[in-house]
């Protein structure tokens, strides 16, 4: 695959940071090589280990027979007095819909017995064991684009005390990467570092700010791991939203010492700090149902497991050597750089013979979820569109075959929407043509009998109360299972709280799901029409939509409500009434939205999770840290004037002008210059340089320097 290529080995030195702030100068460019097979001659193993290729059986005929089964009964129930061609299409549709589900169910089934009968973890972490020592060099990285910084500052103080008391400290750097684009958050981030460095007195803290966000948090990783990852074995990659206790990141580290053939291993993040109704559903559905899921694709996957992009630690040799990123050929939004990069660089050190393994009831670890449907949608486009690009990743030669399965289990995710769309809709035309078009009794030939057109109802019913059974059978699971843990169960609020939790969040979910249906659909009609979805900054806190964007954003899931409710109605009232579960979601969507996305009161019992009843001291840490912040903001030039320690420090944070390339010049850098020179007074150029003028200014330290230090400029 010609377009698929991969960067080559980094060589081994000390380059330790010296000071605060990182040199941006890359003294180890990484030239692109084709990709044409396994980097480590190791390859695609053949026959998986015989536990693992029995385990990996017992899933896909399990999945096979219930796919086979109900696609019988499908068959059986449009099959009377023959099928017609739009009967044949919801067949074909309904054969890998359904596999969809079983597949989920197989693994599910997988974790509800491996935790109901406590089965040993496979990389031998034991949370409750005393806490390993560790001897290996760690790099903590959070990347960071255009985020409240006395937030990520907060949290990463937090993590950096919690590893501190285990009293492994000395063996972790913290690095914030930044990608920041806005100019008051960039002069803010430093603040709020240096304001950490000063205060916790961690000299191991370091930041770098990048001026161009190539490749976006993929390439801002590269860019650490060219500069510095030489210097360190592993690397922990965060989130914005990530936290992480000291306990989790030091079991983690110990356990890549043990086993020297792997790559990466996963954690399981639990959504913590949700205040509207829509992230508390999320953060009770993550908690319950999430370890059964977990736990049944680690069985299975072995070796060959995935990586989800943040809460997870790399071993940074098994990084530079085989997780190149490709460049995609193309336009986008195919083409360019990956969106989803996680998944192929798992795939990629998979290539390479190391081994991807996930860590499902380590605990400890915590990320956040959007505040409301809409911000949950807008993060979902961006995960479509990298999802669909892995299409061109998966011809590359030498990937495992479980490897592919990633790829196109992350792409069906998002074409089982449409998918199910037009199930639905074929549906209500199967109904339409049977009520309004005059059916052929006697076709071309020779017939004794008529040809009615029909299907069975009671048949039907019961392949559609077995696909629902499908659907909802693992949350009973889980709920079975937090029942034979009773410290967990009493953590959620007892079982009749759990109960009544569950069967709420069920009913919700499934008004949301036509909603989301809709939205993904959208994505994929956007995608394939050529619309990239651009980096936007993701809000985490209040869930409050305008009214004109919330009619503007949920106008297409209301037009479908109308539209297949009146195609159902046209039929028969009973045909409504059985596509009220879809329906009402449509139809109601706005309500819900606003409903869904209202700021809870104080810790409410329903949707309770663990870390409500009993947070870990990181979370309450994180948060005092955060509430202590000191949150007034002036204009970054005015910032830098009145605190002169603040611009020396950033200054040094600076490249030298001199080394930049000659010749490139800055449009926005030339436009600010002639809007200061021509400013008589320092407000005045405070009110003319837009947001990209003073980015490049703040990028230029002649310039900077001239217009703070000047005292005519003075305010």
């Amino acid at each position: 695959m010609d377009t698929l290529r991969q960067e080559p080995e980094l060589d081994v030195g000390d380059v330790r940071p010296r000071g605060p702030f990182l040199p941006r100068e890359s003294p180890l460019p990484m030239s692109k090589q084709e990709l044409r097979g396994p980097r480590r001659g190791e390859g695609e193993p053949k026959i998986a280990p015989a536990p693992l290729a029995l385990r990996r059986t017992l899933i896909f005929l399990g999945t096979v027979a219930m796919t086979a089964a109900g696609s019988y009964e499908m068959y059986e129930v449009v099959n009377v007095g023959g099928v017609t061609v739009l009967e044949w299409m919801v067949l074909a549709l309904f054969l890998p819909l359904f596999a969809w589900i079983a597949f989920s169910f197989m693994s599910t089934i997988a974790g509800f017995f491996l935790l109901l009968f406590r089965m040993k973890d496979q990389l031998g972490i034991d949370p409750e064991a005393p806490l390993p020592p560790i001897g290996s060099r760690n790099a903590m990285l959070l990347p960071t684009y255009n985020e409240d910084p006395n937030r990520i500052m907060a949290r990463l103080r937090a993590m950096c005390e919690s590893v501190d008391l285990s009293g492994r400290g000395s063996r972790f750097d913290w690095f914030v990467l930044s990608d920041t684009t806005d100019p008051s958050i960039w002069i803010a981030e430093e603040k709020c570092f240096l304001r950490l460095r000063r205060e916790s007195g961690a000299s191991n803290v370091y930041y770098r700010h990048r001026r161009e966000n190539t490749a976006r948090k993929a390439g801002n990783i590269e860019d650490w791991v060219k500069r510095f990852g030489a210097g360190y074995d592993h690397m922990i990659i965060l989130d914005a939203d990530s936290l992480m206790t000291g306990d989790t990141i030091v079991r983690l580290v110990a356990a890549m010492e043990t086993h020297s053939d792997v790559a990466l291993i996963q954690t399981l993040p639990f959504v913590v700090n949700a205040k509207t109704l829509f992230a508390r559903l999320q953060q009770f559905a993550g908690r319950l149902y999430g370890p059964l899921i977990a736990a049944g694709i680690t069985w299975w996957h072995g070796t060959e497991g995935n990586y989800w992009g943040h809460n997870a630690v790399i071993r940074v040799r098994a990084f530079a050597q085989d997780a190149g990123l490709p460049d995609l050929g193309g336009p986008k939004p195919f083409g360019g750089h990956i969106l989803s990069h996680d998944f192929v660089e798992a795939a990629l050190m998979r290539r390479g013979g190391w081994a991807i393994r996930m860590a499902p009831t380590l605990g400890g670890s915590f990320e956040e979820c959007p505040p409301s449907l809409l911000d949950f949608a807008a993060r979902d486009r961006r995960w479509c569109q990298g999802n669909l690009q892995h299409l061109a990743v998966l011809p590359a030669r030498g990937l495992h075959w479980v490897s592919r399965l990633h790829l196109l289990t992350g792409i069906g995710s998002y074409l089982t929407a449409p998918l199910w769309l037009l199930f639905l809709v074929l549906g209500i035309l199967i109904s339409l043509q049977a009520q309004f078009v005059r059916p052929e009794y006697f076709p071309k030939g020779f017939s004794l009998f008529p040809k009615w057109p029909a299907q069975d109802p009671i048949l039907a019913a019961w392949v559609f109360a077995g696909t629902m059974g499908l659907l909802v059978a693992p949350k009973l699971l889980a709920c079975i299972l937090i029942g034979t843990q009773r410290r967990t169960r009493r953590q959620f609020g007892g079982g009749a709280l759990i109960f009544t939790s569950f069967v709420i969040e069920t009913f919700l979910s499934g008004l949301i799901a036509p909603v989301m249906m809709i939205f993904q659909s959208a994505a994929i009609a956007e995608i394939l029409l050529g619309r990239d979805s651009g980096w936007q900054v993701q809000r985490r806190d209040g869930g409050d939509v305008p009214g004109k964007e919330l009619i503007r954003k949920y106008a297409w899931p209301t037009f479908f409500g109308v539209a297949m409710a009146a195609g159902a109605y046209a039929v028969s009232l009973p045909l409504l009434l059985w596509m009220a579960p879809v329906l009402i979601g449509l139809l109601l969507c706005i309500p819900i939205a606003v409903l869904s996305s209202m700021v809870s009161g104080p810790a409410p019992r329903l949707f309770r999770t663990p870390e409500q009843t009993a947070p870990p001291w990181v979370l309450v840490r994180a948060e005092e840290f955060a509430k202590a912040a000191d949150e007034s903001a002036m204009p970054p030039l005015l910032e830098l004037v009145h605190d002169r320690q603040l611009l020396e420090d950033h200054l040094a944070n600076l490249p030298d002008e001199k080394r930049r390339n000659r010749g490139q010049i800055d449009p926005h850098l030339a436009i600010a210059r002639a809007k200061i020179e021509d400013a008589h007074r320092f407000e005045e150029v405070l009110d003319y340089l837009t947001a990209r003028e003073t980015f490049a200014v703040l990028n230029s330290p002649t310039l900077l320097r001239a217009i703070c230090t000047k005292p005519d400029r003075n305010p």
